[in-house]
């Protein structure tokens, strides 16, 4: 069991060592403990400013459902989460890591009980996980992406759409430096906005009412930042870092599977990938559950994922988005290489 943050980084457990057969580099490792995903990332520095994976996880294991409804993380959920977590401390033992940050948000920050679970999972694991606000939150989705901002705008939409909450980003683009000029965290994201509109089974009727609730909550933001006014009068790049939209866009382009590979850093027109969204509405569950880029993990929320990305192409019609298969794990990384 790892039994401290020193251990972590010397990779030492109660059932074995770190292997020293691994290059002799700095390694970092990050973990994203949300509403529904459990991430886990285990990098170094790689060329241009970038990163090398080494390692890395990822289960849906909905940690946050229920949580709007009672207030607390339910006994399933947490065991669910806890078997994913021993899955990552066995990869993380493996490494001698120079540094690590892991990390929980919003069904952690909102449910009653989110504190007293991250204190049993340091007991049944050695991980220490912090809660951390929807501010640091945005900031590290923000970074893990960045760089897929382009010098052609001279601002941009940066989003993420997770389980719990949805982080939007107002950015300056300046040379190398880009700044966040606002930001807006809207306490809805694919699980429990679902859970607002009467639960999965009711999306489909449910959709145009979730669109026109999420403009209202961004509208504010819009006009306090004249964002609509600066689309009219400019290019504005939209970027996305959310398993939603990289699940339509791996729809949209027939992939026979999600391959990350194809779809980091691509550029699609916002039409094509709303055109995704009508046949999403178009199906059956079955036929969404059985599909190849959503599966069962995704096939309950995926509906309530649509509503929120056609809410934000809805208000802002910029055209064209750039996707991003990353996020808070690589802006952790990124923060540590860089002792921020």
């Amino acid at each position: 069991m790892l039994q401290s943050s020193q251990d972590i980084r010397a990779g030492a457990d109660s059932g074995g060592r770190a292997d020293e057969r691994q290059p002799k580099e700095l390694i970092y490792a990050a973990l994203d403990l949300g509403t529904n995903n459990c991430r886990l990332l285990i990098a170094a520095a790689g060329e241009g400013g970038g990163i090398r994976v080494f390692d890395s996880f990822s289960r849906i294991v909905r940690l946050g459902e229920g949580v709007s409804a009672t207030g607390m993380l339910s006994e399933d959920a947490m065991e669910r989460t806890l078997l994913a977590l021993k899955a990552c401390q066995k990869k993380l033992n493996k490494y001698r890591l120079t540094d690590a940050r892991f990390v929980a948000t919003e069904a952690c920050r909102r449910a009653a009980n989110g504190e007293a679970f991250l204190r049993r999972v340091q007991e049944q694991t050695g991980l220490t996980i912090d809660i951390i606000s929807s501010e640091e939150e945005a900031r590290l989705a923000f970074m893990g992406c960045s760089s897929l901002l382009t010098g052609a705008s001279k601002r941009a939409i940066v989003f993420d759409i997770g389980g719990g909450s949805t982080e939007m980003m107002w950015i300056d683009i300046g040379g190398d430096t880009h700044h966040i000029s606002d930001w807006l965290s809207i306490g809805f994201g694919v699980m429990n906005l679902g859970d607002k509109f009467g639960g999965s089974s009711f999306a489909e009727m449910a959709f145009d009412d979730m669109v026109s609730f999420l403009v209202g909550r961004m509208r504010p933001f819009d006009e306090a930042n004249r964002i609509s006014e600066t689309i009219g009068d400019s290019t504005v790049q939209l970027l996305s870092t959310s398993g939603t939209v990289t699940t339509l866009a791996a729809i949209y382009l027939d992939l026979p599977r999600y391959d990350r590979s194809r779809i980091d850093g691509i550029r699609l027109k916002i039409a094509d990938l709303r055109g995704v969204i009508q046949k999403l509405l178009a199906m059956r569950p079955s036929e969404r559950f059985h599909h190849p880029c959503i599966g069962p993990d995704r096939a309950d929320f995926i509906i309530s994922g649509c509503a929120i990305f056609e809410a934000i192409s809805t208000l802002w019609p910029t055209g064209e988005i750039t996707i991003a298969d990353r996020g808070v794990r690589e802006g952790i990384i990124l923060s540590l290489m860089r002792g921020k």
